[in-house]
């Protein structure tokens, strides 16, 4: 099966994306990620690439592009921050 270039670029962002936390960690104990969370983090990231994806190729007007691409960034955001301090209180809150 041949993968699109569109859906190849992402996976070379990824590893350069995870590397700022890991070369924080060098430099301050304020970033303190274990393995597991980078695991964690890389799979959002590759989530959010796919639905961005997948939103680019289901929705063809430039407005639905747009709702679509915010819904998922938003998303992408609250889960994240849920994740680092917990602003919902859920089970999956860190700190």
């Amino acid at each position: 099966m041949y993968a699109s270039k569109n859906l190849i670029r992402p996976l070379y962002l990824l590893p350069m994306l995870l590397l700022v936390p890991l070369i924080a960690m060098q430099f301050t104990a304020e970033v303190d990620w274990s393995p597991f969370d980078f695991l964690v983090m890389g799979t959002l990231l590759l989530a959010l690439g796919a639905a961005i994806e997948w939103a680019w190729r289901k929705f063809a007007t430039r407005e639905n592009r747009l709702a679509a691409l915010f819904i998922i960034i938003l998303v992408f955001f609250l889960i994240w921050a849920e994740l680092a301090v917990g602003i919902f209180g859920t089970v999956f809150a860190g700190s």
